[in-house]
């Protein structure tokens, strides 16, 4: 496929590439905060961790679904500052499904770096509070 049918196919919202790939990415990205919620609730600490991420992430799928929309018709965006907000408090896994599936924000490098730097802190926060006790934390 020629460059311009692959700009035809990006702009269409065409199938995912390298989907299996993607996919186990992102098994793996969720493997540690599943885990560390899951445990968490079963501990009978809390469910809140495990709660918060559906219901988060669900609100950031349909924010980029919105902000792809607004982007194509000219109207007004979602700022990049509420998305990443939403990506901090647990959204990150909608947020990543929702650029692979709507192909939005995904060439934007200072987004990108944002992005995966907020998903680093999320994957530190459980690799701490799973395998060092929380003990990383502790002088924050």
């Amino acid at each position: 496929m020629n460059d311009s049918g692959r700009r035809a196919a990006r702009q269409a919202g065409g199938p995912v590439q390298n989907l299996r790939l993607k996919l186990a990415v992102f098994a793996l990205l969720c493997a540690l905060p599943l885990s560390g919620s899951l445990l968490l609730g079963l501990q009978g600490e809390s469910w809140v961790p495990m709660v918060a991420y559906g219901i988060v992430s669900v609100v950031a799928f349909l924010l980029y679904w919105s902000d792809k929309r607004k982007a194509r018709s000219d109207a007004w965006r979602t700022p990049e500052n509420v998305l990443h907000a939403v990506e901090l408090a647990g959204g990150w896994p909608g947020a990543l499904l929702a650029q692979q599936l709507f192909r939005h924000k995904t060439r934007k490098v200072s987004f990108q770096v944002v992005f995966w730097f907020i998903v680093l802190l999320h994957q530190g926060f459980w690799i701490d509070q799973l395998f060092l006790g929380g003990h990383l934390l502790a002088w924050v």
